[in-house]
């Protein structure tokens, strides 16, 4: 059953009713929409309220060792017994920048967390030292690894599990809908993308920011990647102006991987998140503004497209006007649709 959400704050795209998985009984289509318009702080207000009067214990582990490389995971929930479920927040930077730390950041995490979550905010090898399977590969195990452990090391309930991600962060978010198994309960991705050898990734960007710094021919012939790093703060140097020159010279894909996105178009395949949605890829929901210049935000349309084709549930939100960052509009949109990402979130995981 498809409808479309009248809202006041931008358009809702592709929203399919949930199917009926895990359940005896229909869960009637009123329900949902009830859920998802109400989402705000009275969604879960009494988990919110516990939180928000309990200490919030912060915890660092390592989920991964490669080499002598320890991948780390930021663990944050309320200071009680009880078994929470669990997030797993994967930050943004290209792949190349960034670190677990970025969830205080983000205002989503934060949400999770005031409603009762857990949320597991992982670092992973960072490219171009690290190419892209090896990416995957980590959020796979770190994933892996809450399911594992976090009952035991954090008091997590890892029946169900969400993962949620900004920018890169909503790539490997999606990603980790074929890649990680068993699959995700939930994705939410924010700004995120699904096709590497796409015209916004192979050509010059039009981002400004990605002008702001740069290097020459000859710098650039110069540099020579470091040993694999898992987060920004494990570098000698700044990786920003190498990767603003890859930007403007649409080589950022092959940074990435090290495929060339033409000749060696078929290896990109595996990685191309609109390729790997089948019937069982979890339900979904997106959250893009229309006038992002780092990301084309076609790029969500085009996953939403994909997920509408295999009737997967899923929900794509977009905001006029709004930057990557899901900024330069009205805030109380933004908070809006970040509401309701909570709500897509917490009714799949509670369902």
């Amino acid at each position: 059953m498809r409808f479309r959400l009248a809202q006041a704050h931008g358009p809702v795209y592709n929203v399919r009713m949930p199917r009926i998985p895990r359940r005896t009984f229909p869960c009637p289509a009123g329900l949902y929409l009830v859920f998802l318009l109400l989402a705000g702080p009275a969604i879960g207000s009494a988990d919110a309220q516990v939180t928000a009067m309990k200490v919030l214990l912060h915890r660092t582990y390592t989920y991964k060792t490669v080499q002598n490389l320890e991948i780390q995971a930021e663990v944050s929930r309320a200071d009680d017994a009880l078994e929470r479920p669990v997030l797993v927040w994967i930050h943004g930077g290209a792949m190349m920048k960034g670190d677990r730390f970025n969830q205080w950041e983000k205002p989503f995490p934060r949400m999770m967390l005031e409603a009762g979550y857990i949320i597991v905010s992982i670092d992973y090898r960072l490219a171009p030292e690290t190419k892209l399977p090896g990416i995957i590969a980590d959020v796979a195990d770190a994933c892996a690894w809450v399911r594992a452990e976090g009952p035991r090391l954090f008091g997590a309930r890892t029946d169900r599990l969400a993962v949620a991600g900004g920018s890169a962060g909503g790539y490997l978010t999606l990603a980790a809908g074929h890649h990680v198994t068993p699959p995700p309960t939930v994705l939410a991705s924010f700004s995120g993308y699904c096709d590497l050898v796409g015209p916004w990734a192979t050509g010059p960007s039009i981002d400004p920011e990605h002008r702001e710094s740069g290097l020459g021919p000859e710098e650039m012939t110069a540099f020579k990647p470091g040993p694999a790093v898992s987060n920004k703060y494990e570098r000698t140097y700044d990786i920003t102006p190498v990767y603003n020159t890859w930007r403007q010279r649409g080589e950022w894909p092959f940074a990435l991987t090290g495929w060339d996105p033409v000749s060696e178009r078929d290896n990109y395949l595996p990685y191309l998140n609109d390729r790997g949605v089948t019937p069982d890829y979890p339900p979904t929901i997106m959250v893009h503004g229309t006038r992002d210049l780092d990301v084309d935000y076609h790029q969500e349309i085009q996953m939403a497209e994909a997920l509408e084709a295999e009737g997967v549930s899923h929900q794509l939100i977009l905001l006029e006007g709004a930057n990557h960052n899901l900024g330069g509009i009205d805030p109380g949109k933004t908070e809006n649709a970040l509401r309701k990402a909570m709500a897509f979130v917490r009714f799949h995981m509670e369902e």
